[in-house]
């Protein structure tokens, strides 16, 4: 699934350029800008497919008529399992290229700019499946530029398809506008359809599709007055999904082999295979973190996977806290009159207690292989654990390498473990590689109102397997460097991909075996691969992107390769990395094992500017702070005219020298402020009568003054309470204190550490954060900013950010809380202010007419070192105007003290 989204951004240039960590995910496409006089001329999505392996080229060129100097910000969500392979920049006639780098030799570069002075944004993931890439740059005035990105993706089959998914948003009318689509596939396509909700019977028409036998064409290029909303208004009617879904034709044989130039690839998905019987043993986590919405979601959707078993399927249910519960001691035919008593055991599933997972997969994995024994399953079924937890174990067996190194003992190849980690806490490398281990996979459930459908959508890949025990056989003396021959199952709708060298480029045949377990017999096919010439299949050659067999042997290397470092020896890790490595830099793929580095134009302020694009791994997409939907943040310096993307629950924070942010997604902007105050004063940042919640922030200062600067003050101490819960949270530098109903515990820093309490769940990551979630209730994350200990003058300090503040109620207060609620205010008369690089303009807020400058503060959620800019209007004195009454109205006489 593809999307692609782009946004861009301008502000009055002033000299300060970035460098900006970039990155990718989902195709999706969406453009924005604002009314400072830069025109986007012309956007040209540009996919071409062959035999499943996609290449897209996105270029779009914009033109600042502006009459002087702009800054454009450049922005594209991509799918996460993309691979970057090119961007380019052409200003007046010259082309700056991207270059793949190994990682740690790109980060010396960034750091080096940073070190300079120069502010870097970080790398994003935005939403589910995509990540965002962001580069600005400065057109000089009556100029032009044009970006130019490439990615490449294996277009993977899930549920008898293949999809590309367009996100398109352009948020302006675009002069130039198309969409572009060619596929060829040598096995004939069996079906082609496409759809948008922004197709109106107008546009309808302007949708061109043409299939033929092995080749299928789709373009989409409305004219400025077919994109606008009414014949008299700018505003487009572009804004939603295309999708494009196809699948190919499918006989019960070898599959599709295409030879191309010393390279082979191998896509087996047969038709018309009888399923296999499964036997299934759903591990269901009750521990306390599980209460409320995540229990119930997980209830209706079990209820409705066991009304999907098959009358011939075994299965077996085991919920788990810090007991094991088994639903019956054996497995059980899927009747009727079992499937009805399994779901009365389901609907009384209940939350509390910790977290036992080795034990609970551990008897799952006993009740599947005595079933085997026991020959009270067919022999030729396939044996399935679907685990699904949201937390790290917090009972029994605590140790994750154990845990493991246990379950792949016990498993012993004869069955797959598939993981699916409930919420974005959820430790989702540790269930990832466990599931790899055993020949399964992960997924993550997104905590949303259709987290139901999420778990049936999972359940409904996995439901029907075909095959068990695929083997596919090569000739060692032909055949080389494959990128995998052996899989546990195959499931109905998806596809197999193999890939490898030929010994001889010049060889055009070689013979090929699959065998495995089928539902009836052993399934065994044989037969002769052999190249045909590619200008026979496709005379069109300039349809086809070069060698494209070659570089999907290369994709699919790196990706196993990926996953082999995950999962290996340490030997068998150290060489996985290196051979993925290689291969990223040789094929100038942008892998978690590489940046791409591009060098932006030269200019008298900063003679040296660049910005890496990079790759997110999994664990990285879990502290960046984003939430469905999707999240995007404005870049430094841009002012509220520009159209910009929020995610719906608002972020508000303090970190710094103490720097309050107050996110304000209806507004599409943010305003900040700062308190000067004697170190050790306590202020009260939050405080909600109804809910019992009190959060107070103690400040430090410096460990000296510097007398060539200020007296800087940070806060190094919060508390937190919760009065109904009986909880109270004391969070420093050095330690953190946890007392909840008189109970007392004490976490440190330096370890990676959960504890989840009946009302309280705490997470601390070593060194970086403690993020704090009160059930059914808001959610805190502290961070740890660490500094040098021989530093002559600074210390150790903390930020505070508050995520979900719209669950507060209405008479919320504090420095911080009084603006959960929003707040109203209006800017006009913007003019330079005495800072050149800034501009200043009047606020009224609160019946206050106030000075006010635009300006930036640092968001450290994804980057605890550098942190990431956030633009927003800076109110002076304290916040004088802007927060209710005087600073002095905040102060309290203690950590815990609530007045």
């Amino acid at each position: 699934m593809y999307i692609m989204r782009i946004h861009f951004f301008t502000r009055i240039f002033n000299a300060a350029k970035h460098i900006c960590y970039l990155l990718l995910n989902d195709l999706t496409f969406s453009i924005s800008y604002s009314l400072f006089q830069i025109e986007v001329q012309s956007v040209k999505i540009d996919c071409k497919v062959a035999s499943r392996f996609a290449h897209t080229v996105m270029t779009s060129t914009a033109l600042n008529k502006a009459n002087v100097s702009q800054e454009v910000f450049f922005e594209v969500e991509l799918p996460k399992t993309a691979f970057i392979t090119n961007f380019s920049m052409e200003i007046d006639g010259q082309t700056y290229l991207g270059e793949v780098k190994e990682k740690e030799t790109a980060k010396e570069q960034y750091e080096k700019a940073v070190s300079a002075g120069q502010t870097a944004g970080l790398v994003k993931a935005s939403g589910r499946k995509m990540e965002k890439f962001s580069v600005s740059v400065n057109i000089a005035a009556n100029s032009n530029i044009t970006f130019t990105l490439t990615y490449e993706e294996l277009l993977q089959r899930r549920f008898g398809k293949y999809e590309i998914m367009i996100r398109v948003k352009p948020k302006q009318l675009v002069q130039h506008f198309e969409i572009a689509a060619d596929i060829y596939e040598p096995q004939g396509i069996a079906f082609l359809d496409y759809s948008a909700a922004f197709l109106t019977n107008e546009l309808l028409p302007l949708v061109e599709k043409t299939v033929t036998d092995k080749k299928a064409h789709l373009s989409f290029s409305p004219t400025l007055d077919q994109q606008r909303k009414c014949p008299d208004c700018d505003g487009t009617l572009i804004d939603g999904y295309f999708y494009i879904n196809y699948d190919v034709n499918r006989v019960q044989d070898l599959g599709d082999i295409q030879i191309v130039n010393g390279y082979f690839v191998h896509f087996f998905a047969p038709a018309d295979l009888q399923r296999l019987p499964k036997n299934v043993v759903f591990v269901i986590d009750r521990s306390g973190s599980m209460r409320g919405k995540k229990m119930e979601q997980t209830r209706e959707a079990l209820l409705t996977i066991l009304d999907d078993l098959y009358v011939e399927d075994h299965f077996g249910l085991i919920s788990f806290d810090d007991k094991i519960v088994k639903w019956r001691p054996s497995l059980s035919k899927a009747t009727k009159e079992n499937v009805n008593a399994a779901k009365e055991f389901v609907k009384a599933i209940t939350a509390v207690g910790w977290t036992n997972i080795n034990d609970a997969v551990l008897h799952a994995v006993n009740i599947l292989t005595a079933a085997k024994k026991n020959k009270t399953v067919p022999e030729n079924s396939a044996s399935m654990i679907i685990l699904l937890t949201d937390g790290d174990p917090t009972y029994g067996e605590k140790n994750l390498d154990t845990i493991k190194h246990n379950v792949q003992t016990a498993i012993g190849g004869n069955m797959s473990l598939f993981c699916l980690g409930f919420g974005f806490d959820v430790d989702y490398s540790f269930l990832d590689v466990m599931a790899k281990q055993n020949d399964g996979l992960a997924r993550r459930i997104y905590e949303a109102s259709d987290a139901i459908l999420q778990l049936q959508g999972f359940y409904d890949e996995v439901a029907s397997p075909l095959l068990s025990e695929v083997h596919f056989n090569y000739p060692e003396d032909k055949v080389n460097s494959l990128t995998g021959s052996y899989f546990k199952q195959l499931f109905n709708g998806s596809e197999i991909v193999i890939a490898g060298q030929l010994n001889d480029i010049q060889m055009n045949d070689f013979a090929v075996e699959v065998s495995a377990q089928g539902a009836g017999n052993d399934f065994v096919v044989k037969g002769q691969a052999s190249a045909q010439k590619w200008d026979t299949i496709f005379p069109d050659q300039e349809y086809i992107f070069g060698d494209f067999t070659e570089r999907l042997w290369a994709y699919l290397t790196i990706q196993q390769l990926l996953d082999k470092k995950d999962k290996g020896t340490p030997e068998e890790k150290a060489n996985a990395t290196a051979e993925a490595l290689e291969l990223s830099l040789k094929y100038n793929f942008v892998t978690p094992l590489t940046s791409m580095v591009v060098t932006k134009p030269e200019n008298e302020d900063k003679p040296e500017d660049a910005f890496i694009a990079d790759k997110l791994t999994e664990d990285q997409r879990k502290f960046t702070g984003t939430s469905i939907p999707s999240q995007t943040v404005p870049q430094t310096g841009t002012v509220p005219q520009t159209s910009y993307s929020y995610a719906s629950s608002p972020v508000n924070f303090v970190d710094g020298d103490p720097h309050f942010i107050i996110e304000l997604p209806d507004k599409n902007d943010a305003l900040c402020f700062n308190i000067n105050d004697k170190p050790g004063t306590i202020f009260n940042l939050v405080k909600d009568p109804l809910t019992g919640t009190v959060v107070n922030g103690q400040t430090i200062g410096d460990k000296k003054v510097d007398p060539a600067n200020k007296n800087n003050t940070y806060f190094g101490c919060f508390g937190i309470i919760h009065e109904k819960f009986g909880i109270r949270l004391m969070v420093s530098t050095q330690e953190i204190l946890v007392s909840e109903h008189g109970k007392q515990t004490k976490l440190f820093w330096s370890d990676n550490t959960s504890v989840k309490g009946l009302n309280m769940d705490l997470q601390v990551t070593k060194d970086r954060s403690l993020t704090v979630t009160l059930r059914n209730s808001v959610k805190f994350v502290i961070m740890l900013h660490k500094v040098w200990k021989k530093h002559p003058y600074h210390q150790d300090y903390l930020g505070f950010y508050t995520l979900d503040s719209h669950l507060f109620s209405q008479r919320v207060h504090g420095l911080l809380g009084q603006f959960y609620n929003g707040v109203q205010f209006e800017v006009s008369e913007l003019f330079a202010g005495k800072d050149v690089d800034k501009l200043d303009a009047f606020m009224l807020v609160k019946g206050h007419r106030i000075l006010v400058t635009r300006g930036w503060q640092k968001d450290f959620r994804n980057d605890v070192k550098n942190g990431e800019n956030v633009p927003c209007w800076f109110i002076h004195n304290n916040g004088t105007g802007l927060i209710d009454g005087d600073l002095t109205d905040y102060i309290v006489s203690g950590l815990f003290k609530t007045n």
